[in-house]
This record gives structure tokens, C-alpha cells and sequence, in this order.
């Protein structure tokens, strides 16, 4: 059972995350940039080191400094089978190094107890900030849906605000197929659960096959947004602000509608073939 006041004050480690080109590259290639397309241009950007505008995409910060699935640790008090990823929001401070060294470390920002048999939900944060300088480079929050562990008799709130979506026709629409083997190249980043990997645990857990990993699907989101909306530069990205509701399979379609709101991005993700929504009330910023 969930400690309210031991959860809220666990001090997590700090982490130094060192991380070259290839890394960058990597995590490009497990989105599925110049797997299909290596002649891109705006994909080379992001996957050949010798490119004159080499960056690394800003939605990588997902990876870098990660702590881990800490919630399976016995302190906790979770029940981590239980657990699912319900939203995920970055904003870039700084553009990120397509190499260099971050320092980054988890704090608990709230938990919200929905009751008995409803759940709980863990908000959480970490700062990026580049070792050498001591710049704050990008901010990560999460939040996670702790479906085995409500009633615990903490705060009912207060409850993050959801992003809403406009209703009507998107005013732009961009489509990105992911490879078949994505889920297998975007865990090398980082996450290793054998859910994306294992067919038999995929099985176990209710899926006919390995799906592809939340965050692979935020990264193709971001993506598209600046490919439609920024004449390509990826680096344009500012703030993404998401919520899971759906798994993609690797080798679907992943199209993201978006609507323009003043200098606010609102959109959504869907997979085509199975016409299903795998992203909602997504925020984004671009600069």
C-alpha cells in the first residue's frame, strides 16, 4: 500500500547521463527516420553525424537521465504490474547537445488517491541541466496510473487539467508509417521492457503481438508536427504535452492531426489502419 508522506519525500539518485552522436542517431532510427526513407533530407538531419544541420530531436529528452522503472522497487509500496503510463509532457529549455553530458534527478510532485478500486496518480518531474555549464536544458513530467493501489487515503487532487481537442476537421494532417522492426531498434535508447520485444510476454499481457513503446509514438507525434508546421526543422519544438490511450503496433500508420490555436498546436494521433486514437489531448509549441 502506498505510504502518502514516504512516497512524496523519496529522494531518488542523481544521474549523469553521458551521451555521444550515435545515441542521437539511435534514438532517431528507433522512431523509423531513414529506415524506410534514408534519402530524406529532413531525415538525415537527425541520422548522419556529417550533416551540416545535425541536431538531435528534442523529444529524446524522454531518455536521457531516465530513472528506470523505479516502481518496482519494495519501498514504493506499488503494485508495478499494475501501473500504466497515462501522460508525458517535455519542454525544451535549450536546445539539446546532439551529444554531451546531462545530470538529471526524479522528485515526486503529487499523488492522488481516487479511491478504492479506481487507482491512484503519481505525478512526477526531473530537470535536465547540462553538466559543464550548469544550464537547465529541458524539463520531463510524467504521470502514471497506479490501477492496484487507490484507497489509500490520501488527497482526491488536486488533478492535472487535460488539454482539450478542438472539435471539426484538423486544419493539417501528417502521416508517418513506422517500420516493422521499430520497437526493437527504440529500445536500445533506454527501455528494455519485453513487452516490445517478446512475443510470448505481448501474448501474456493481452496483445497479439510485441507493441511499440509509448514514447517511440510521443517521438513520430513531434515529428510530424514540425515536418507540417516548421517547414521541417525539428528543433522548432519548444513543449509537447500528451496522454496515452492507445498502443501502436510497429509497422502502422501513425497520423497526426493538429489544429492551430494562436501560438498553441492542439492534436491528436490515430493509427489508420485500425482507425483507433493512440494519442490524445496533445499540446504542443513551437519556437
Amino acid at each position: 500500500m502506498i505510504n502518502y508522506d514516504a512516497l512524496m519525500a523519496r529522494e531518488f539518485p542523481v544521474i549523469e547521463h553521458q551521451y555521444t552522436a550515435k545515441d542521437s542517431i539511435l534514438y532517431a532510427l528507433g522512431l523509423g527516420l531513414g529506415v524506410t526513407d534514408p534519402l530524406n533530407p529532413s531525415h538525415l538531419r537527425a541520422t548522419y553525424e556529417r550533416d551540416p544541420g545535425f541536431a538531435a530531436l528534442p523529444a529524446m529528452v524522454n531518455v536521457l537521465g531516465y530513472p528506470g522503472f523505479w516502481a518496482m522497487e519494495p519501498d514504493t509500496g506499488l503494485t508495478w504490474q499494475k501501473i500504466l503510463h497515462g501522460e508525458q509532457a517535455l519542454t525544451l529549455h535549450a536546445p539539446l547537445p546532439a551529444e554531451g553530458t546531462l545530470v538529471s534527478q526524479l522528485r515526486i510532485t503529487g499523488i492522488v488517491d481516487k479511491g478504492e478500486g479506481k487507482g491512484a496518480l503519481i505525478y512526477s518531474e526531473r530537470d535536465l541541466t547540462d553538466k559543464a555549464t550548469g544550464a537547465r536544458v529541458a524539463t520531463v513530467s510524467s504521470t502514471s496510473f497506479a490501477r492496484g493501489d487507490g484507497g489509500f487515503g490520501g488527497p482526491d487532487g488536486p488533478v492535472k487539467p487535460v488539454q482539450p481537442v478542438p472539435e471539426g476537421t484538423p486544419d493539417v494532417t501528417h502521416d508517418f508509417t513506422t517500420p516493422e522492426g521499430a520497437a526493437l531498434i527504440y529500445r536500445l535508447s533506454g527501455d528494455l521492457n519485453p513487452l516490445h520485444a517478446d512475443p510470448a510476454v505481448a501474448e501474456g499481457a493481452g496483445f497479439k503481438r510485441p507493441i511499440l513503446h509509448g514514447l517511440c509514438t510521443l517521438g513520430v507525434a513531434s515529428w510530424s508536427i514540425t515536418q507540417a508546421l516548421a517547414d521541417g526543422d525539428f528543433t522548432a519544438l519548444t513543449h509537447l504535452e500528451l496522454r496515452f490511450t492507445s498502443p501502436v503496433y510497429p509497422g502502422e500508420t501513425i497520423r497526426t492531426e493538429m489544429w492551430r490555436d494562436g501560438s498553441d498546436i492542439r492534436f491528436r494521433a490515430r493509427v489508420v489502419e485500425r482507425d483507433v486514437v493512440v494519442l490524445n489531448n496533445g499540446l504542443a509549441r513551437l519556437k
